[in-house]
């Protein structure tokens, strides 16, 4: 079954999973429940039974949530009674004709996920309000053969684009060029120092767009003197256009350039490192693109080889015997550099915001190049981010062409979105994890407590594709006695509002509509037991988890996470107390003790190994991806390949490897092919070459292909390791095993089995302990 497939199964129309789908009545019973109720949302995601109206929803007056299959309706008297407010409107006359055997597809039973095709707004100026932008920001500072591997890379970019989408192109090293696209007789660049702090009217003064000066005074050109030079108004290189082309204007332009591009001619000083001025060129591009008009879906694509070393956000000295900072130097508070970097990316996300404009990030370097320091701009601004070692290596080569890719393989890339929660009553809002910043709307749903972006009910994305996935976190609000009649709806109602604007240039509103039951949990757990989702329940902990290692000083999150389980376990098990061999547990919660144990070892909590860039990467990836995907980063997927069985699922465990199989790991950033010792023997004798062997040319074969189609169907592209058994990248596999066997049990081990070198408990162990402690009196 392919990814996409099980994901359709278990996200059905709506795109929405929750933790729980039968909900405690009381504040008192769902803190109880130990694991939060939340929501995972997939805001637009595609599915083929999501019908289009080509007209505007109907509201209700009250609170504004749109008519839904749940609406309760009067067909006689033509009134609509909206399930959240309760509050009863009128059909306007173009529904006169409803009645019980016509009815408007927002009241169809099935269609709880409804997309509008809104018009576009009258007041939208010129051709190019709405057509996409991409500035392309390129670092100069590496070697020859790298940078020539970023402008391939960049040309095909540039190729795939729709021919209406504006491009503009700025180069930076020791200083940022801006290059002017719109004059094709001579290159034109104008030049910003790479050490001062600029505002975006500085840039835009400095590039002849200060108010007024667009189309008077053309802006500093590179040269003697920096003379100011008029231009005709009207001339059609005047105001932004210079700077912003259609894609098919100025290919020919940019593709020249790009040749003639060389590396930074900066010196740099032996012992040190070169000087690059990184957050001076993402703020320039910034000011840029807040010159074209304002509501217009833009992106910054910065490409990046290395530390920003010069000017504000800077994350490490020029001398290289300064070390990049590590995380036991951000524990101690030892990396100078690291808040005021930080501090500066959060208002340059400010200011992208507050423009509806996107940061995208490939970073590719074999050392760190701030994408911890640039985290937050690149999630308030929902944008995309893949690291590599190297801009010719596949992840990064790969994954920047699907960007730009049309069809089947598009991203599904989308525009200036909103995101608006209605609730029913006793239901209030914590916040949001994941690609987005709050609008600061207020109401009676906004939860006093926050979690992530909160103290708000609306959020405002500027990036979201097929695979943007959001988590909600909710709180009852409800006490015992908040009805007094008794008679309470035993139905709770959730509507999720987004619009956005598609690639096309149509601004669309998805309205999914959910329902889910309160059920009295003082009774007993049963109904709640039967409610349980423990894949998002492990996914959910995780990114709690993972944000609260980054707000909290002095988070423990082994403990934690341990201390939950043992409360989960002891509310929600079966057992006699004090004797843990009576312990079982529900099948609803059966998988989830071992999602917290692979989580407990995940790249997610363990930075020991990490580097604060990639730990960065890692939670912000597991922050934007639908359940199934999270789920294979927390516990990844194992496959064995025998003669003697089809391709199979297998434990993922050490005790899984053998000589003659071949296994298959997908742990999501990277895809492993591990053969076996007899199986590497066979192959690099050739055996899979003689005819008389075509069934072991096939055993081979058949990973690589499976691999592939994982490969095809995932964003960022992940990273294909081909190796052996006790080969030296065997390390890619065995870290990811549960260690059964190690060298402190190996006496015990049949002869001939693999042991990893570590002082982790194993899986059994930890259930062990799991349920000596789950059945404590105390």
């Amino acid at each position: 079954m392919s990814t996409e497939m099980a994901q359709t199964d278990a996200e059905g129309i709506d795109g929405v999973r929750m933790t729980w789908n039968n909900w405690p009545r009381t504040k008192v019973e769902a803190s109880k429940c130990v694991i939060p109720i939340a929501a995972s949302i997939s805001p637009i995601r595609s599915h083929p039974d999501i019908p289009t109206l080509p007209y505007a929803p109907l509201r209700c007056k009250t609170c504004s949530a749109v008519l839904n299959p749940f609406c309760r309706v009067d067909f006689a008297a033509r009134i609509w009674i909206c399930p959240f407010c309760f509050q009863r409107n009128h059909f306007p006359h173009h529904y006169s004709s409803v009645s019980e055997t016509n009815v408007p597809a927002e009241l169809y039973p099935n269609y709880t996920t409804i997309q509008y095709t809104l018009s576009q707004s009258p007041n939208a100026p010129g051709y190019d309000t709405v057509q996409p932008v991409y500035v392309f920001l390129l670092d100069t500072c590496v070697i020859e053969e790298e940078l020539g591997f970023a402008k391939s890379a960049l040309k095909q970019a540039i190729g795939l684009l729709p021919e209406n989408a504006m491009v503009g192109f700025v180069s930076f090293g020791t200083q940022v060029q801006v290059h002017e696209l719109g004059f094709s007789e001579m290159s034109k660049v104008y030049v910003f120092r790479g050490n001062k702090e600029l505002s975006k009217d500085q840039v835009l003064d400095q590039l002849g767009l200060g108010s007024g000066g667009g189309s008077s005074m053309g802006g500093r050109r590179a040269g003697p003197g920096f003379q100011k030079q008029p231009v005709q108004g009207g001339y059609p290189g005047s105001g932004i256009t210079r700077f912003l082309l259609p894609a098919s204007e100025c290919e020919f332009t940019l593709d020249s350039l790009l040749d003639e591009l060389g590396t930074d001619q900066w010196p740099v000083p032996p012992g040190n490192r070169a000087c690059r001025c990184t957050g001076v060129a993402l703020s320039v591009a910034a000011g840029l693109l807040g010159a074209s008009s304002a509501g217009t879906g833009a992106r910054i694509v910065a490409l990046v080889g290395g530390p920003c070393t010069e000017g504000p956000g800077t994350i490490v000295s020029k001398d290289l015997s300064d070390p990049v900072r590590s995380h036991k130097d951000l524990d101690k508070d030892a990396a100078p550099y690291f808040r005021k970097a930080v501090q500066y990316y959060e208002e340059l996300a400010k200011q992208l915001v507050s423009q509806g404009h996107v940061l995208d990030l490939f970073a590719s370097a074999l050392d760190q190049v701030g994408v911890a320091e640039m985290k937050v701009v690149i999630e308030r601004t929902g944008g995309l981010v893949v690291q590599a070692e190297s801009f010719g290596h596949s992840v990064f080569k790969d994954s920047f062409r699907r960007v730009f890719e049309d069809g089947e393989q598009s991203l599904g890339l989308s525009f200036n979105g909103t995101l608006e929660i209605y609730c029913s009553k006793d239901i209030k809002i914590q916040g949001v994890i994941g690609p987005c910043t709050s609008l600061e709307k207020k109401g009676p749903a906004v939860a006093s407590t926050v979690v992530g972006q909160g103290n708000t009910t609306a959020w405002k994305l500027c990036s979201l594709d097929k695979s943007t996935c959001l988590t909600v976190f909710f709180d009852v609000s409800a006490s015992e006695k908040s009805d007094p009649s008794g008679n309470v709806n035993p139905q709770l109602y959730i509507q999720i509002l987004t619009s956005y604007q598609s690639l096309d240039c149509q601004t669309r509103l998805r309205v999914t509509t959910i329902t889910r039951r309160w059920v009295d949990s003082t009774v007993g757990t049963e109904e709640l037991i039967q409610g349980f989702d423990q894949e998002t329940a492990a996914v959910v902990v995780a990114r709690l988890t993972s944000h609260k290692m980054e707000m909290e000083e002095g988070f423990d999150p082994t403990r934690w996470i341990d201390r939950n389980l043992i409360r989960v376990c002891s509310k929600f098990g079966d057992y006699r107390k004090d004797d843990p061999s009576s312990f079982t547990l529900n099948p609803m919660f059966s998988l989830y003790p071992q999602f917290m144990f692979n989580l407990r070892r995940s790249q997610f909590l363990q930075v020991f190994n990490n580097s604060p860039d990639e730990t960065a990467y890692f939670r912000m990836v597991l922050n934007r991806e639908n359940i199934t995907n999270s789920v294979c980063m927390i516990q990844p997927s194992l496959m064995s390949y025998s003669f003697n069985s089809l391709p199979m699922p297998t434990l993922l465990d050490v005790a899984s490897i053998a000589a003659d199989r071949i296994l298959l790991l997908d742990s999501y950033f990277s895809i492993v092919i591990f053969h076996g010792m007899t199986i590497a023997q066979w192959r690099n004798m050739g055996y899979q070459d003689q005819p008389e062997h075509q069934a072991f040319a096939q055993l081979l074969q058949a990973p690589h292909d499976d691999a592939q189609m994982i490969i095809h169907e995932r964003f960022p592209i992940p990273r294909l390791v081909v190796c052996d058994q006790h080969g030296s990248q065997a390390r890619f596999l065995l870290a990811k095993l549960n260690p059964s066997a190690t060298y402190n049990n190996a006496h015990e081990m049949a002869a001939g089995m693999d042991v990893i070198f570590t002082d982790d408990v194993n899986l059994q162990v930890f259930i062990e302990h799991l349920q000596k402690l789950a059945v404590q009196s105390s």
